[in-house]
C-alpha cells in the first residue's frame, strides 16, 4: 500500500541506528540471541570485488504489521496483519560504514528504480525466468532477499557485506522508546490520506503521530519528492536522538530501545555476536554530523518504459560516480582550494598571503543528521 510505504523506511533506520547505539556486551548477547538469521548469500555467484575493510549493509523494509495494536491499525489505517502478509518490500536502504567507522552513508533506492533482474527460477520453483527489465521491488517479490541483492549488486558494482530486514509493526515502540523525536515543518500540514494535522514549527512527535509524519504526501502537491525529504529529516532526527549521550548512556533508555527493535529485525546468518561488539564499540564516537544521508542521483524520478511502465531512472553519471566512491569507501563531498595566482609569488615577501577560501562541493546533495530543516526558526 503507498500509504505505508514511508513508514519502512524510517523502521529500517531504526536497525540501523541499534548497530550504531550498541556498546556493551551484556546488550550485545541479548540482542545477537534474538534476532531472526536468514540465509541471503550462499547461493550467489560472480559476485564484486571487495576492495576494502568498509561495510555495506543492505536495510530493507517488509510489510509485516505483527505487533500493531487493533486501536494503532486503526487510527493508522495501514490494514490488518493478513493485508501484507508475505514477502513486499518498498524500502531498500544501503548504509555504509566507512573503514576507519568514524562515517557513514545512508542511501536511498526508490522502489521504481529501473532495473535488470537477473534470470531467477519462479515462485513455483517450475520454471526458469530470463533476464528482463523490471522494478527495484519486483526483485525483493519475486526471488526474495537473495535476487534482491544479486539485482543491486549488478546494478551498483558494490559488494553487499550484510543484510538487515525490518518489518514496520516495532516503529510505535521505537520512537517512544527514545522518549518522541522532535521535528520542524516550514508549512502548516493537513494531510486527508495520512490524517496528519500539524501547524508549523517544532513538535515532539510519539509513535503514532511519527508514523503519520513520515507517511504524509498528498497536502502540498510535491508527492513522493516531498514526502521523501521529510523522511530524510526524520532519519536525521533519529541518529540525532538515539547517538546522544542523553539516550546510549541510559541503561533504561538503551534497554527499551533493545526491547522495542528486536521483534522487528532479521539478519543475514553471518552476523555474529562478535561483529556487532567490534562494530558498536568501533562507532561509539561516531556523530550525528558524519552520518550523510542521500538518495542516488536521479536523471528522471517520472519515466516510462515499454514493457514496466512508470519506472524512476537513476543519472547514469552521476550513480556511477557515487558507488564508485563507496567502493572506494571514499569521501562524497569535496573541499577545494583556489588555484594559486603566481604574479602574486613576487610580493609574497612583502606582504603576507590571504588564506584562500575553501570552496565545497556536494554534487550529490547529501544531508548531515545534525542538520536542521527549521535551523533559523526558535
Amino acid at each position: 500500500m503507498k500509504s505505508t510505504r514511508a513508514i519502512r523506511i524510517i523502521t529500517s533506520l531504526s536497525l540501523g541506528v541499534v548497530i550504531l547505539a550498541t556498546t556493551t556486551w551484556v546488550g550485545l548477547g541479548q540482542i545477537s540471541g534474538q534476532i531472526s538469521r536468514i540465509s541471503v548469500f550462499g547461493d550467489l555467484e560472480n559476485r564484486p570485488e571487495k576492495v576494502s575493510s568498509a561495510l555495506n549493509y543492505l536495510v530493507v523494509g517488509s510489510d509485516n504489521r505483527e505487533g500493531l495494536t487493533k486501536e494503532q491499525i486503526r487510527e493508522l489505517r495501514v490494514g490488518g496483519t493478513d493485508v501484507a502478509a508475505g514477502g513486499r518490500s518498498d524500502t531498500m536502504l544501503l548504509v555504509h560504514i566507512s573503514k576507519a567507522r568514524d562515517a557513514a552513508f545512508i542511501v536511498s533506492l526508490p522502489r521504481d528504480t529501473l532495473v535488470t533482474i537477473p534470470a531467477h527460477i519462479s515462485q513455483d520453483g517450475k520454471s526458469q525466468i530470463p533476464d528482463r527489465p523490471g522494478k527495484l521491488n519486483a526483485a525483493f517479490a519475486f526471488g526474495g532477499a537473495p535476487l534482491l541483492i544479486q539485482t543491486i549488486e549488478l546494478m551498483t558494482e558494490l559488494k553487499i557485506d550484510h543484510y538487515i530486514e525490518v518489518s514496520f509493526a516495532g516503529f510505535v515502540g521505537v520512537v517512544d522508546a527514545l522518549g518522541g523525536i522532535k521535528v520542524c515543518s516550514k508549512v502548516d500540514i493537513d494531510d486527508p490520506k495520512s490524517h496528519l494535522v500539524m501547524k508549523a514549527g517544532y513538535h515532539l512527535l510519539d509513535g503514532v503521530e511519527s508514523l503519520k509524519y513520515v507517511r504524509t504526501r498528498d497536502f502540498d502537491g510535491r508527492g513522493d519528492i516531498g514526502r521523501m525529504e521529510r523522511q530524510q529529516q526524520f532519519v536525521s532526527a533519529i541518529v540525532r536522538k538515539a547517538t546522544s549521550s542523553g539516550t546510549l548512556l541510559n541503561p533504561i533508555k538503551l534497554a527499551n530501545f533493545y526491547q522495542a527493535t528486536i521483534s522487528t529485525v532479521k539478519m543475514d546468518e553471518g552476523v555474529t555476536k562478535n561483529d556487532l561488539l567490534t562494530l558498536g564499540k568501533q562507532m561509539s564516537n561516531l556523530s550525528s554530523g558524519s552520518v550523510r544521508t542521500l538518495t542516488v542521483p536521479l536523471s528522471n524520478p517520472n519515466g516510462r518504459h515499454p514493457t514496466v511502465g512508470s519506472v524512476v531512472i537513476w543519472d547514469e553519471v552521476l550513480a556511477s560516480e557515487l558507488w564508485n566512491r563507496i567502493k572506494n569507501d571514499a569521501a562524497l563531498v569535496d573541499t577545494v582550494l583556489p588555484a594559486t595566482d603566481p604574479s602574486a609569488s613576487a610580493s609574497s615577501e612583502a606582504s603576507p598571503k590571504a588564506t584562500p577560501t575553501p570552496t565545497t562541493i556536494d554534487k550529490f546533495k547529501t544531508q548531515t543528521a545534525a542538520n536542521n530543516p527549521c535551523a533559523s526558526k526558535k
